[in-house]
């Protein structure tokens, strides 16, 4: 009988690592949404974090360096939820509802993080473009030949992949970099959850109607 090894719990020195980084991050992302890459300092940013700003240089070394680690970050948490909901287990409406939903919660909930990549993609996405060509093709390759499974059985009209993608990630994202434009269309108030819930479900509706798919199964959004 094979021997399960316990994994060592992180030590004080690495649980501190860990908050710190995790701290320097949050900070960052505030603080290059506001101001951007070349209006942000790394004494803004270690202010925002109430770290001294000697910790931002001993664990990213540079501002490039730092901002690099929050926009790969935004972009490795894109796509996990893409990950986790596109597989060949699940049924494709369930699948793309689910992805939708979750894509507008980030949205909803780190504006932030989608304002600092879109300003990156704006500018020609001169720091991450190697991982764009390299991470996010190979993830977006992988979410298509998923595609074109459920396409090959029946269970979706054919649609191209890529584009289906490139509209998800623009309906969603509209709702966190286009923010103020929506709130002066419904007459300067917030995005409340109200709103948000009936985006949601409007995004849902047009990618399943769009790719000929049901409604998800009753119960089935796990």
């Amino acid at each position: 009988m094979p021997v399960t090894r316990a994994v060592p719990a992180a030590g004080p020195r690495e649980t501190i690592r860990q908050a710190s980084t995790a701290q320097i991050l949050a900070a960052a992302e505030r603080v290059f949404a506001a101001r951007g890459f070349h209006g942000a300092t790394m004494a803004q940013i270690a202010r925002e974090a109430g770290l001294p700003k000697a910790n931002l240089h001993y664990y990213f070394g540079t501002k490039e360096r730092l901002y690099r680690a929050v926009l790969e970050g935004i972009l490795s948490l894109w796509l996990d939820r893409a990950a986790a909901w596109i597989t060949p287990a699940r049924d494709p409406g369930t699948a793309l509802a689910g992805y939708v939903r979750a894509k507008m919660a980030d949205s909803r909930d780190r504006p932030e993080a989608s304002r600092i990549f879109a300003g990156e993609v704006l500018a020609g996405a001169p720091r991450i473009r190697d991982y764009l060509r390299i991470e996010l093709r190979r993830r977006v390759a992988a979410h298509a030949a998923v595609i074109e499974g459920w396409i090959a059985a029946g269970l979706m009209d054919p649609v191209a992949p890529a584009p289906l993608f490139f509209a998800i990630w623009a309906m969603t994202q509209t709702y966190a970099d286009f923010a103020a434009k929506i709130e002066v269309v419904l007459d300067s108030r917030p995005i409340g959850p109200a709103e948000f819930a009936i985006a949601t479900e409007t995004v849902v509706r047009l990618v399943l109607q769009g790719c000929g798919i049901r409604k998800p199964r009753e119960g089935d959004r796990t």
